[in-house]
């Protein structure tokens, strides 16, 4: 098998590996075991949603249960999927729009009538806290569109960013479970975050946060970020926008993680032994600028292959986590995080023989590109020119296209984010 088959097949268990429908099926199994006695009720966020609304379905019916189970979920534009009972909105991702506006207060709305009695099915999956959004009264959906942009252009990492998201929403933060309160919820989610943080994970909408809104503005304001009026406004009007950690109303939910980046890592690495490659799991969890991180992995990578430390080649060196790309002004690219991680390594290997290298993110679109990301050989590295220039203007999908290296999966329907994998022969 060729070094590049190899990477693919290495990407492909580990999104395998969190795809919803088993997962789904085997955390929710002993919640219906027992009928409950009052309503049942899905709802859902995230790129996963309607992927795991269809798993709940399934498994509702394979429970012997015959008439439809009742829903609504949220999921991006071009990732959903035919169901039966749940209805399915498409809502922008990673900028809100009316769509998610519309689909978040139908879901706090399906919740706030339910009673002791009753059960919500709550999917959650990384994208939730672009898709489900609801803005407090003064703050329009232009207001929050305008922030995540400048969110998403100034480096901050992902914890960060929900922080000011959730300050900013009557969802998120521990809303949802709230509003559903005294109903139980049941909170099925996948992790898309650096060290499968439940309130991080799609603005926690079933979590508490202690966050204050001087919290939110302390980032705002350390990113250097343009604050609509109404936003400030806001924020010191009200110290502390989100739901506290030990609110009463959230006694009646339940969380639970049923896919991680951990998990499809060590999928990757079984594929990895079967092959004969030794893996090395470096973390879940890095996080860090884009072409910083890919410098560190390059030299670990060399390490390995010229002294065989810390791990003798055939090895292959994997890791997730979230990078983040800080985007300058007046740049004219176009990428995502892993495309530029990617583009910042195969820049410092310089076509090294014997090293090849494959980074994506599991849901299938890394950035606002139509691409999971890319792979690198040395072989194609010597297509590629004046790689330095695709950098310096964050453009390493042109890049790569030029090559023909990029990776084209199309929405997976799944999100424990990056995924990256070196092969040292």
């Amino acid at each position: 098998m060729s070094s590049a088959h190899l990477l693919q097949d290495l990407f492909a268990a580990a999104v395998a590996a969190a795809m919803p429908q088993e997962q789904v099926a085997r955390a929710l199994a002993p919640y219906l075991k027992t009928r409950p006695t009052g309503r049942v009720v899905v709802v859902g966020i995230g790129k996963s949603a309607a992927a795991m609304a269809k798993a709940v379905e399934d498994t509702w019916a394979q429970a012997g249960n015959s008439d439809p189970i009742p829903g609504l979920v949220i999921t991006r534009y071009g990732h959903g999927v035919a169901t039966n009972s749940i209805e399915v909105i498409e809502a922008g991702h990673p900028v809100p729009d009316a769509n998610g506006m519309r689909g978040a207060r139908q879901i706090l709305q399906r919740v706030e009538s339910l009673t002791a009695d009753d059960l919500v099915i709550c999917l959650i999956s990384g994208g939730g806290s672009a898709l489900f959004t609801l803005p407090p009264d003064g703050i329009n959906l232009a207001n929050l569109a305008d922030i995540n942009r400048q969110l998403l252009a100034s480096g901050a990492d992902i914890t960060a960013m929900n922080t000011v998201r959730k300050a900013l929403s009557c969802s998120s933060g521990g809303r949802l479970a709230a509003a559903a309160y005294p109903a139980k919820v049941v909170s099925l989610i996948i992790s898309d975050v650096a060290g499968d943080s439940l309130s991080a994970i799609a603005s926690g909408p079933t979590v508490g946060d202690g966050a204050t809104a001087a919290d939110a503005l302390d980032i705002l304001d350390r990113y250097q970020m343009t604050i609509p009026h109404p936003v400030r406004d806001y924020l010191k009007r009200n110290p502390n926008p989100v739901i506290a950690p030990n609110d009463p109303r959230l006694s009646t939910t339940t969380n639970h993680l049923i896919a991680t980046p951990q998990q499809s890592l060590e999928a990757a690495a079984q594929v990895a032994i079967a092959h004969g490659y030794t893996p090395l799991i470096l973390s879940d969890a890095i996080e860090g600028e884009a072409r910083d991180v890919a410098l560190v992995h390059g030299a670990i990578a060399r390490q390995a292959k010229r002294h065989h430390q810390p791990v003798a080649p055939p090895c292959v060196i994997l890791s997730g986590g979230e990078t983040t790309v800080t985007v300058q002004q007046n740049f004219v690219g176009k990428g995502g995080r892993n495309s530029e991680f990617l583009l910042a390594l195969a820049s410092y290997l310089d076509g090294e023989p014997g090293i090849t290298a494959i980074a994506c993110d599991t849901d299938g679109i890394d950035g606002s590109e139509d691409n999971a990301g890319a792979l690198i050989t040395p072989e194609l590295w010597q297509q590629g020119h004046n790689a330095q220039k695709y950098l310096n203007t964050h453009d390493s999908y042109s890049f790569f296209e030029s090559i023909g290296a990029l990776v084209v999966t199309g929405p997976t329907l799944t999100n424990v984010n990056d995924f990256r994998a070196i092969v040292i022969e």
